[in-house]
């Protein structure tokens, strides 16, 4: 019996040491994506020193005007933006990931960007403006509805020739084939002012965040984040393979569909406010990865803190690169995205050899 319950013993040890370990990489990753946010609200011309910013998100009334307007109603939203879209990317890009067992799948695999870019597109070139909707929302209005539309098709498709990962992946391809041309014949009829706002829009920015907008993405991050959780013993089940899955019971497709209508959701959501914003929801993932595994119950939350890092970061160096000039995220964080992309796969590389 003592020989018996001794490897029981060590192993239930192990175990124990690797789950500390895993929720001590979770702490530091919070940690570290604090101390990012907090590096956001600081840079920028107005010179505001780290304290001078913590009296003043204690007590507003103990900065002078312009500093509690900068603070209050540009940097603040400006940081908690990249945060809330960063980890909506970074969660879609990590369950995407799972349920298409495909370590290159995102966000965009399924069209949903360039479904969000084609309704943008239409709103920005015919000028539509529905009853009673404000101005500043026609566009990010639209865009949610076209990456919602492609969701829906993708739905329908998927139910009627089986959710399989290759007929899933097919139909994005088509999906994202046909957008691509949509909005090219979009550019090509636009005047030149219509056509520069496209453009603009699909570079990504986060320079139209508003305590509103940033509400409205936290409040369906906050939605879908406990279904996500509540799923992780299936997908943990999924990443040993279908077969595996499906002998605990599991319905692969339906829960395929489940987890893919709400990734669109997310990523929906944030693009339609940002604008185009790659790679998030490519490398996060794979940092989770790396640092938890495939246990879903920290690589799930790991996702979503690393996509919030990573946007969060790719913010700093957009204002950062040239002085007194707002780069558009989009474009920072595919420079910085595809070196370390290709750091993550060589790193992997070499752990597998």
């Amino acid at each position: 019996m003592s020989s018996l319950a001794t490897p029981a013993l060590s192993l239930a040890q192990s175990y124990k040491r690797l789950t500390i370990k895993r929720m001590i990489w979770l702490g530091i990753l919070s940690a570290v994506l604090i101390a990012t946010v907090i590096t956001n609200i600081t840079i920028g011309p107005a010179g505001l020193t780290i304290p001078t910013i913590l009296k003043g998100l204690i007590d507003a009334s103990s900065l002078s005007t312009n500093e509690a307007i900068i603070l209050w109603e540009v940097r603040l939203p400006y940081a908690l933006m990249a945060v809330v879209v960063g980890a909506c990317l970074g969660l879609a890009g990590a369950e995407m990931q799972t349920v298409l067992n495909n370590p290159l799948s995102s966000p965009t695999t399924l069209g949903v960007m360039h479904a969000a870019t084609f309704g943008a597109s239409i709103a920005i070139v015919f000028k539509f403006i529905p009853f009673g909707l404000p101005e500043n929302y026609v566009v990010p209005v639209f865009a949610f509805a076209g990456a919602i539309c492609s969701v829906l098709v993708i739905q329908y498709f998927s139910r009627k020739f089986g959710a399989t990962v290759d007929t899933v992946i097919l139909i994005g391809i088509a999906m994202f084939f046909a957008l691509e041309a949509s909005i090219s014949l979009i550019q090509f009829v636009a005047d030149s002012d219509s056509l520069q706002q496209i453009v603009f829009w699909t570079m990504g920015s986060l320079a139209r965040a508003t305590w509103e907008k940033v509400a409205i993405v936290s409040i369906v991050l906050a939605l879908c984040l406990p279904f996500s959780i509540r799923q992780v013993w299936k997908m943990t089940a999924l990443r040993g393979g279908e077969d595996y899955a499906r002998s605990f019971g599991l319905s692969v497709e339906r829960l395929r569909l489940i987890v893919l209508f709400r990734v669109s959701i997310m990523t929906a959501v944030a693009v339609a406010f940002t604008g185009v914003i790659g790679f998030v929801g490519l490398v996060g993932p794979h940092i989770s990865r790396l640092a938890f595994g495939e246990d879903h119950r920290f690589y799930l939350p790991g996702a979503a803190l690393s996509g919030a890092f990573i946007l969060a970061g790719a913010s700093i160096l957009s204002k950062s690169i040239v002085p007194g000039i707002l780069i558009p995220d989009g474009i920072v964080t595919a420079l910085i995205g595809i070196p370390l992309f290709l750091a993550l796969l060589i790193k992997q590389k070499r752990t597998a050899k």
